[in-house]
């Protein structure tokens, strides 16, 4: 994360499509983009599989940036296509680092797409290299990719490379690989990343979230399972499991904030996890207040959950830009502070001389929560009682989330009373982590809440020194 960065940033999205039917695997495959926008908006690219001839397109950029009409209409066709959204949490922001990754080798070509990190990067890099890998970027997706082609070397097809690859790999991990007759879609042991699996006709797809089949009128069939292989080809649809049978944990921060609402994500729906977070905070942290209002978009719906529940009267407090993304930066100090004001306008109306229960997904450093609280009293409003969806952040994610480092997290350094005050509301309350699994109680697999509690469910590459305040 940038050493001033204040807001969370997503992970990254993953779209494949086999079509042995004739869809256009291209447009699927931008639509799918399209609906991912939102899991990161660094870089995007599409590969495309003619009969086994892999070509791949891919660029810094957002995908109505990268892939304008002309080029879409340009691009080859063919019958599979695998995407790819990013945001770096590991690497940097160059092209070297955009997938799908190409990869040509002696066994046959391969691209990939991948949405996680990986706890053991840096030691596979170290040792690929030393045994004379030569590596051309620096994210751990080219790791991936170099720890299945070495297992390409002996095993008998690429589903059993990627099954052997596996074994190596450690954290977090959702991947799409299409060899030269196979797509293939594989979820790492824990199931950190979410990953599903739909049809089109005859089509087979696969997608971070399942809003992304929505929008190319795909039916969604299920989540491939933590540790699943799935693999479609001529041969039809074949599952492989070895990997699997350990208890998931899947990323509670998926529902908190980074998915979007109208997706369902190993059979909890998104939306209903947030209003259930807002009902939750009502219940712990009541107040006496004349509105309730959410912070856009991930802390409307919870929201509209505490207003439902306290008898507080929902109102629409702020206005979004919608032309400028999430992960909007400004260069210097000045224009970070106006960057909030560019992005959210308050609704006056809304908020004048009343007391105002203001909910938002979380708190980082401060410094956004600080300014959306000036907007909100140079508006006119006379109190307000911040309250947020998620436990304060303590600790660094090692998983595909872009946490900040401890020493920058506002609650490893100030008391909840601090906080308060550094920000400008009148009562700040967190939700508790006793409450997370409550979220989304109809929940198969086990949660990750480490960013939360230090509680690693697979073991960091280092963790830090337990910070002042445990709130």
């Amino acid at each position: 994360m940038m050493e001033w960065q204040s807001e969370l940033h997503e992970e990254c999205g993953v779209f494949g499509i086999y079509s042995p039917d004739g869809v256009d695997v291209v447009s699927a495959s931008y639509h799918g983009l399209y609906a991912l926008q939102h899991r990161g908006q660094e870089s995007c690219g599409i590969a495309v599989n003619d009969r086994g001839v892999i070509s791949c397109y891919k660029n810094l950029g957002l995908v109505g940036e990268v892939f304008q009409p002309s080029l879409l209409k340009s691009m080859k066709r063919g019958q599979i296509a695998i995407g790819h959204c990013r945001y770096a949490t590991t690497g940097s922001q160059v092209l070297e680092n955009a997938q799908p990754l190409l990869i040509r080798h002696r066994k046959g070509n391969m691209a990939l797409a991948h949405n996680g990190n990986l706890t053991n990067a840096t030691e596979l890099r170290e040792e690929f290299e030393l045994q004379g890998d030569i590596f051309y970027g620096t994210s751990d997706t080219e790791v991936i990719a170099h720890a299945i082609t070495r297992a390409r070397l002996t095993a008998p097809s690429i589903e059993a490379a990627v099954e052997a690859a596996m074994h190596r790999l450690s954290g977090a991990y959702s991947l799409v690989i299409t060899s030269p007759r196979k797509l293939i879609a594989a979820r790492d042991p824990m199931g950190f990343r979410p990953l599903c699996m739909g049809r089109l006709g005859e089509s087979v797809l696969f997608a971070s979230e399942s809003c992304a089949l929505d929008a190319v009128g795909a039916v969604f069939v299920r989540d491939i399972e933590p540790g699943e292989i799935v693999v479609a080809s001529q041969e039809g649809i074949t599952s492989h499991k070895s990997h699997c049978g350990r208890r998931g944990s899947q990323c509670i921060f998926e529902y908190i904030y980074f998915a979007r609402p109208d997706s369902v994500i190993d059979g909890c729906s998104v939306h209903e996890a947030r209003l259930r977070a807002g009902v939750l905070l009502a219940r712990r942290h009541p107040v006496r207040a004349d509105v309730v209002v959410g912070v856009p978009d991930s802390g409307l719906d919870a929201a509209l959950g505490y207003s439902q529940e306290s008898g507080i009267p929902y109102g629409v407090g702020f206005v979004k830009n919608r032309y400028i993304g999430r992960t909007f930066i400004a260069p210097g100090q000045k224009q970070r502070e106006n960057a909030v004001r560019i992005k959210l306008n308050p609704m006056a109306s809304t908020v004048q001389g009343k007391r105002v229960v203001l909910i938002d997904d979380s708190i980082v450093r401060g410094t956004t929560s600080r300014q959306i609280v000036k907007l909100l009293r140079d508006a006119g409003a006379k109190e307000i009682h911040l309250r947020l969806s998620s436990p304060p952040f303590l600790y660094p994610c090692y998983f595909g989330v872009d946490v900040d480092s401890r020493e920058n997290l506002i609650a490893c350094r100030h008391s909840v009373e601090e906080i308060a005050g550094i920000i400008g509301v009148d009562s700040l309350g967190y939700l508790g982590v006793e409450d997370l699994p409550n979220l989304v109680p109809h929940f198969t697999h086990s949660i990750c809440d480490a960013c939360f509690t230090g509680n690693y469910p697979v073991p960091p590459p280092a963790v830090g020194d337990k910070c002042r305040f445990e709130a």
